[in-house]
């Protein structure tokens, strides 16, 4: 057993402030997000917005997370992690005040664009700096921890917009956002810059006091940790040569068009009309106000209490399992709200069962398999000299289809009803199905190197003979 020195045990606290601050990240990210589904309710009753305008005060964030998450790649790189998200730290501030005074419907729109901005590069950087800053034993799970988190930040927004409910303060619902970016600035200000980033810019002195800070190891382990950064940098830079066009090359293709389809059908199977306008829908199905508010935060804490199992279950059942498993769950919840909307069931203790209970199955079911087991495959499926550039391009695509069905469900709903909307998510589900079965391939236990090889239908290395026993 390795004895606790002083610095061991300072090291420790610098481990564990780092990833509260981290945390912080993530749980913003889920708030501002979430926040916005029971606020909706109560913004309608003080600013007159049609569908269309609905559709763009929840897309507007989604804009501006395109937009943060596809610059704040070079921006890392030019100003460094930490200085980064301190900025977005400052964006959200910026962009929560404004939403919270807004008057009309453009000047909402507009500050929840600068929000989202905020968004998109926390949901890039936040992780890499972590990724970056962590221990070698604490860097597997961390994909999946920020999944966690931004559920977590979610239900912390569905409790909040519960709890402001009866005043119908959606202000103070939007308003409240700005104190973990607060938080969030003020802490990350004290923290270090990321040791891979003062190596890329010849800083490798204050890397090294930064690593001797945080790790409170001997001399020796930390210049080799400062090889393998080093090491790990010159890869970085093979996978940026990587472009565009090169990925479309027909060698590529495949592997790209399998990335797309994990986000497309994450998208598209419906969970952000669920997540944005939960509240909404339950109401256009004759729920009381505080009613809709309220299976919200129940929709929210399944959306937690389910991701917990994924941890495990992603390296023990299997990414296709998992999320055949999902899609099916998707599929059997979406069938029953539409066939009971389409049948014209009126509100009473029936259609509130089947609607709440299909709800529950399906949030279950996406966060035991499509939440996170997409974070997690992405960067398996891509080959290490192509993986950044690929991740970048199926991200920024995530936030775009992400986009299009928040801007556009409420425009669907108003014109087609529930019933409707709810039976295209099952045809969504199958169709995803369909793409886990025959498109997918199975990324569990596998090598890197051996997923590549699959992946781009390469030959593995022969392998040597094996003598024969006699």
């Amino acid at each position: 057993m390795t004895p606790t020195t002083p610095a061991t045990e300072r090291s420790r606290t610098r481990n564990a402030l780092i990833w509260i601050f981290g945390a912080l990240g993530g749980i913003l990210w889920g708030y501002d997000t979430g926040v916005i589904s029971g606020a909706m309710l109560f913004i309608k009753q003080d600013i007159p917005l049609s569908p269309f305008q609905q559709g763009l005060v929840v897309s507007g964030l989604l804009v501006g997370a395109m937009a943060g998450a596809g610059a704040s790649g070079r921006l890392a790189d030019a100003w460094g992690r930490r200085k980064l998200i301190l900025w977005a730290a400052v964006v959200f501030t910026l962009g929560t005040v404004g939403a919270m005074l807004a008057t009309t419907a453009w000047t909402l729109v507009a500050f929840r664009f600068v929000i989202g901005i905020g968004v998109g590069i926390a949901s890039v950087v936040v992780p890499l700096y972590l990724t970056e800053l962590a221990p070698k034993q604490s860097r597997g799970g961390l994909t999946s921890l920020m999944q966690l988190l931004v559920t977590v930040g979610i239900l912390v927004a569905y409790i909040t917009d519960y709890a402001l409910a009866d005043s119908g303060a959606w202000r103070w619902m939007l308003g409240l956002g700005a104190v973990p970016a607060v938080l969030l600035g003020i802490g990350i200000y004290f923290q270090p810059e990321s040791p891979r980033w003062l190596v890329k810019h010849g800083r490798a002195d204050q890397a090294r006091e930064v690593l001797t800070k945080l790790r409170g190891v001997r001399a020796e382990e930390i210049e080799e940790e400062l090889d393998e950064i080093r090491a790990a940098d010159k890869e970085k830079e093979a996978e940026n040569a990587v472009g565009v066009r090169e990925l479309l090359t027909p060698r590529l293709r495949r592997v790209v068009l399998l990335g797309l389809g994990l986000v497309f059908f994450q998208n598209f199977i419906g969970i952000n009309t669920i997540i944005y306008y939960a509240p909404t829908l339950l109401t256009t199905l004759g729920f009381g106000t505080s009613g809709a508010i309220l299976a919200n935060v129940g929709i929210g804490l399944v959306n937690v209490l389910m991701t917990l199992p994924a941890l495990r279950l992603i390296d023990r059942a299997g990414r296709k399992s998992l999320l055949a498993v999902g899609s099916i769950g998707m599929l059997v919840s979406m069938l029953a709200l539409g066939i009971a909307n389409v049948a014209g069931l009126s509100y009473g203790p029936l259609l509130v069962a089947v609607t709440l209970g299909s709800i529950v199955v399906y949030i279950a079911s996406f966060a035991v398999s499509w939440g996170p087991v997409q974070w997690v495959m992405l960067p398996e499926l891509f080959p290490l000299r192509m993986r950044g550039s690929a991740v970048g391009i199926c991200l920024v695509f995530n936030w775009l289809f992400n986009m299009a069905v928040a801007l556009v469900f409420p425009v669907l709903l108003d014109i087609t009803g529930p019933g409707a909307m709810f039976l295209f998510f099952a045809l969504m589900a199958v169709l995803s199905f369909w793409f886990v079965q025959r498109g997918l391939i199975e990324t569990k236990g596998k090598s890197l190197e051996a997923i590549e090889q699959e992946v781009l239908g390469t030959d593995p290395e022969p392998a040597a003979e094996q003598p024969v026993n006699a």
